[in-house]
């Protein structure tokens, strides 16, 4: 193995010790490499299986463009890329970074290599068996239970294409290799840490023993699979990191395996059913008019193909709710214009090591336009800026200061931060004449800053106008403060790439490339609009965000300014 390949070095943008201090930072004990002792070469080593009685459905649809930028020799992963003229596998050359090579060692682009015709098909062959060459027997970084279980499901996820044909001793190799990978992914369940890692380990054994096992080892798998979901969803059907996007993937690995158990003639265990129906609500809640999904916590907006694929497969359609009490979202939609505010706390650990301080913050849609959004996330995007919007200034909300909402604390077992609180969060709603009046707050500044944070939003009953009102005051219970010194604070709204702001006099003119046009408004006298990223899309843009700044006074009971500020976003309509 090549010094580029075991190191996964740096070319360019940060050297190779830079790198692994970032990685350290923001991986945790999750990102360790893998170690082997003499027992778990034991339960490593074995023969192969003796082939599939069953191949997995491809439930989430493959990605054709980027299976045709693979056969161009174009490998992108968020903003990083390698080009290979040559036909060469890609980690024949150095890695963009650590993150660049966790995401290629997970093979979650194979099954788009396929949907090339047959050259496609034998440069997919090739690829893995490369790979098999190189890291098939044991390597650190990319056997760790994360990764390596991603990347077994991703290759039964190809089936008989990758393992049925080509030269019958590459299949036997091919086969070999995944019955190595499983064993040691499927020896670390009980003792891994990483929700995501472990909800892997759990649904690859009941495929596992569906497909390659003949049912052995099922009933075990089924039970511990059960528990699982039990512990990562909500009874509502929200995932407890609070995260739409996980709630999808874990909707589409339920369904496969409800589809793997259905077609072998199994009885299919009535948790299974139960919580696709829940998830598969708490998904199309979060499903926007343009197919993707809105991107709370570390949740980005792509494959609008994939949120339809997956809520095609349900049996019956998701059922439709406006609150979603256990995972702490209420949603405001008339005609159009939709609004999702999180009012929830944020989970706890280990849940919790990558969700965000967003404490009130909102998405608002009209129709298929984004309007206000948060900087978003995907795991796509290099980790150190997954970690950066994970902060309050990087929500719609208010924030004072440079103070999270939420305070994050190093979780001991991941080394990773969790935000904690904040307390005393809650909403309200009333639904009158057709308009919806939403009154939510938050303790997260009470004992930094002595001041409570409330949001209260109306929205029309023909949904052109939002009006909303924040507000900072003291508690009652606090009684009076003898100081007097103000408090910073500002109001973001951050945009959607696809809106541009115009300041126009009084007020800010929004446009949507899709042709939207909304006008923001605020009795407060300093609007300004101000750079912002939004990495929801899988690669890191430019967009813009409103701010509203101001200095609050500590006493103040957030009934008049410059403790409460009032604005409003009004649709423009056409004529």
């Amino acid at each position: 193995m090549s010094e580029a390949k075991s190191s996964h070095t740096l070319k360019a943008k940060r050297t190779d010790a830079e790198d692994a201090a970032i990685w350290d930072r923001f991986a945790g004990r999750p990102g360790e490499d893998a170690r082997v002792s003499a027992v778990q070469r034991l339960r490593i080593a074995g023969s192969a299986p003796d082939g599939f009685g069953l191949h997995m459905r491809q439930i989430v649809p493959p990605d054709e463009l980027r299976g045709e930028m693979l056969m161009r020799g174009i490998w992108r992963i968020g903003m990083d890329r390698i080009e290979l003229s040559d036909g060469t596998a890609p980690w024949s050359v150095a890695m963009p970074s650590r993150h660049y090579a966790n995401r290629l060692h997970r093979f979650d682009w194979l099954a788009d290599l396929f949907t090339q015709d047959e050259i496609g098909a034998d440069r997919a062959r090739f690829v893995v068996d490369d790979w098999i060459e190189n890291y098939g027997r044991f390597d650190g970084f990319s056997w760790r239970m994360g990764c390596a279980g991603d990347r077994v499901w991703n290759w039964m996820r190809c089936g008989a294409a990758l393992f049925e044909h080509g030269d019958p001793d590459a299949c036997e190799h091919r086969l070999d290799a995944l019955g190595r990978q499983a064993r040691h992914v499927l020896s670390l369940i009980d003792t891994e840490i990483e929700p995501q890692a472990r909800w892997r380990g759990c649904t690859l054994a009941v495929a596992h023993a569906v497909c390659l096992g003949r049912g052995k080892g099922l009933e075990d798998a089924e039970m511990r699979l059960e528990s699982e979901c039990t512990a990562q969803f909500f009874p509502d059907g929200g995932h407890v990191s609070r995260s739409p996007a996980r709630a999808l993937r874990c909707l589409a690995d339920l369904i496969t395996i409800h589809d793997l158990l259905t077609r072998s003639e199994r009885d299919v265990p009535e948790f299974i059913p139960r919580w696709i129906s829940r998830i598969g609500g708490m998904v199309s809640f979060f499903k926007a008019a343009d197919g993707g999904l809105m991107p709370f916590h570390d949740g980005d907006e792509r494959w609008p193909e994939a949120v339809d694929a997956v809520l095609s497969h349900m049996e019956t359609p998701p059922r439709k709710f406006s609150v979603a009490p256990k995972s702490g979202f209420h949603k405001l939609q008339k005609n159009k214009t939709v609004l999702v505010l999180d009012a929830g706390a944020a989970p706890e650990p280990p849940f919790g090591d990558k969700a965000h301080a967003g404490a009130l913050g909102f998405e608002l849609h009209d129709g298929d336009a984004r309007l206000v959004t948060s900087c978003a996330c995907s795991p796509e995007i290099d980790i150190a800026f997954r970690a950066a919007v994970r902060r309050t200034s990087a929500h719609s909300t208010l924030i004072l200061g440079e103070a999270d909402s939420s305070n994050f604390k190093t979780n001991e077992d991941t080394r990773l931060l969790y935000p904690v609180g904040p307390e005393g969060i809650s909403a309200k709603r009333l639904e009158e004449d057709d308009e919806i009046w939403l009154d939510a707050q938050h303790g997260g500044y009470k004992q930094s800053h002595g001041l409570l944070h409330r949001r209260r939003l109306f929205m029309s009953g023909d949904g052109a106008r939002l009006t909303g009102e924040d507000s900072l005051a003291r508690p009652v219970s606090a009684g009076a403060t003898e100081d007097n010194a103000p408090i910073v604070y500002s109001l973001r709204f951050h945009l959607h790439p696809t809106v541009t702001a115009v300041m126009a006099g009084d007020s800010i003119v929004l446009h949507s490339e899709l042709g939207t046009k909304w006008r923001f408004k605020t009795s407060h006298a300093k609007a300004q609009l101000e750079e912002t990223i939004y990495l929801g899309r899988g690669i890191i843009e430019r967009s813009e965000q409103i701010v509203l700044s101001g200095k609050a006074l500590p006493d103040s009971d957030g009934s008049t300014p410059p403790n409460c500020i009032r604005w409003a976003f009004l649709k423009v309509l056409s004529t």
